[in-house]
């Protein structure tokens, strides 16, 4: 039979246990799975643990460090007055704090956590002191080469590799006073402007420490607070809308976007399109740049996310890169500095980053950057320009051919229209010369015969003067005589017009080969022609 009294012990030992949810002070946190598994080695460190998520004892590749680590925080010890007692005693009473700072329940022992977090913050401090100050001995050596003194700057900056900012800071105060330190205080820089100094790096944004009152939680925050240039305090208030699908670089560029580097702001989010010119400030693409922005991408979805202004960007990169191509077009442009050799390397890291990361809103700024991009590309007269300008002035030689065909094609344009005005100006001067060939001969009251032919020529020289029409030769007369006599006869000509040009025709050979018989019968031909045109 089942002992209540043991199962309502049992149960009670374990809330004793239990530690309250979540609080705002928590800032550290694991990387949720579904994140973590994309790349685990992006979250986890190569070659030195700090805090309590990694600590050495539980990972074997970690405990070669451990050495060094001891090393550095004995040096730290000799570098100040302060006891160790006075450390212990300051840690101890800050566990609760540093407790909250975590999501996950620490399973350390006070006396293990209060060793873990003097050690840990003793060989930061030693080792951003010894950096600022260049302040390098001959036993620095194994950890002054290049492969891991870059493993270490990057594992210091994971999210799951942290001590709260808070704490190093305290140890950091108590250590270098006015009474302890052998120099002045006022010469002693803070510990934020020796973080500033050992990241310097990754501060591409020039940030000074200086800037303003800044609120760091953990080395993570600081990087991020790197690429936002500005404290949050100073940012403008977010607004949140729901996002908009961007096209990719190529499409945009097809489209009419052009793309240029944005060298009037040291802020890596600070994208403008403007005209059409879309303006991104320059990055560089190296090694460590998928685990910088994975933890930073990782510590927004957990702490900020309602401030993810990393991750807009993120976004914002993903959509633009779909291929290695897009990667090309932004190379070419000079705003991703290509450090990974391969373009499809760099188009799959930035189409990883943004996998398995819930994020449904866009800033205002990126919002209104999507809207004005979409409405550009889907305008068709900024498509045909693009096209046009892709396909006839893609480069300086292709631009002069193009300008020299449109000028030709001008002036072959211009020259048939004048052809043909010529034409249709002669015709119409012919035509009227008949006209008024026949107006004198009906007005003519004189009766005499010779004097209409006579005037009746006289308009048909005239006229050949205008048309140019001379006859090669006089073979074809009898031919031309023959088809407008059957033409005349028939009546099956219904068109004034043409029953002219075919009495044109035979007077004109009759009158350039003086034939009086053509002659006569031309001038009857036009004779009735000209009344039947005239009274129809």
């Amino acid at each position: 039979m089942m002992n209540h009294d043991d199962m309502v012990n049992n149960i009670n030992s374990m809330l004793q246990k239990a530690e309250p949810p979540v609080t705002s002070d928590c800032c550290i946190y694991k990387v949720p799975f579904a994140i973590r598994s994309l790349n685990p080695d992006a979250y986890t460190p190569k070659v030195i643990s700090i805090g309590p998520f990694h600590h050495s004892h539980r990972h074997h590749h970690l405990q070669n460090m451990e050495r060094h680590k001891l090393i550095y925080f004995k040096a730290f010890l000799q570098r100040t007055q302060t006891t160790l007692h006075t450390f212990i005693h300051c840690i101890d009473s800050a566990i609760p704090n540093f407790r909250s700072c975590y999501s996950e329940t620490l399973d350390f022992t006070q006396q293990e956590l209060v060793q873990l977090i003097l050690i840990d913050s003793g060989f930061i401090i030693e080792l951003f002191w010894r950096s600022y100050y260049d302040d390098w001995s001959q036993d620095d050596g194994f950890l002054l080469k290049p492969w891991l003194a870059s493993n270490i700057r990057l594992d210091l900056l994971l999210l799951e590799n942290q001590l709260p900012f808070f704490v190093i800071q305290e140890i950091y105060n108590l250590s270098f006073t006015s009474t302890n330190a052998s120099v002045p205080k006022t010469k002693i820089p803070s510990f934020l402007e020796l973080s500033f100094d050992y990241f310097a790096y990754y501060n591409q944004s020039n940030l000074g420490f200086d800037n303003g009152d800044f609120s760091i939680r953990h080395f993570t925050d600081l990087i991020r607070i790197f690429h936002l240039q500005h404290p949050l305090q100073r940012r403008p208030l977010r607004i949140d809308e729901p996002m908009k699908h961007l096209q990719s670089a190529t499409e945009l560029l097809e489209a009419g976007v052009r793309f240029k580097v944005n060298t009037k702001s040291e802020c890596l989010l600070d994208l403008r399109f403007s005209g059409r010119v879309l303006e991104i400030p320059q990055l560089k693409v190296e090694d460590w740049t998928e685990i910088l922005f994975r933890n930073m991408v990782a510590l927004e979805q957990c702490h900020y996310p309602s401030e993810s202004y990393i991750t807009d960007y993120v976004a914002v990169l993903d959509f633009l890169i779909n291929t290695g191509k897009d990667v090309d077009i932004l190379v070419q442009k000079k705003i991703l500095v290509n450090w990974l050799g391969d373009s499809d390397s760099v188009a799959n890291l930035f189409n990883s980053l943004w996998k398995n990361v819930t994020h449904l809103y866009f800033s205002s700024q990126y919002s209104i950057l999507c809207e004005d991009l979409n409405g550009f590309c889907h305008d068709p007269w900024h498509r045909l320009k693009a096209t046009l300008r892709r396909d006839y002035c893609n480069s300086p030689w292709q631009t002069a051919a193009s300008i020299a065909g449109i000028l030709l094609l001008i002036l072959s344009l211009l020259q048939s229209v004048c052809a043909v005005l010529q034409v249709v100006q002669q015709y119409n001067d012919s035509y009227k010369l008949l006209q008024d060939a026949v107006a004198m001969q009906l007005k003519d009251n004189s009766g005499d015969i010779t004097n209409a032919r006579d005037r009746y020529f006289a308009c048909i020289v005239s006229m050949l003067a205008h048309t140019d029409m001379i006859p090669a030769d006089k073979g074809d007369l009898a031919t031309v005589d023959k088809d407008i006599s059957a033409n005349i006869s028939s009546r099956t000509l219904s068109n004034g017009k043409r029953m002219t040009n075919l009495v044109l025709k035979v007077a004109l050979h009759a009158f350039c080969h003086d034939i009086s018989d053509g002659r006569l019968k031309c001038y009857d031909a036009f004779t009735k022609v000209s009344k039947w045109q005239l009274y129809q």
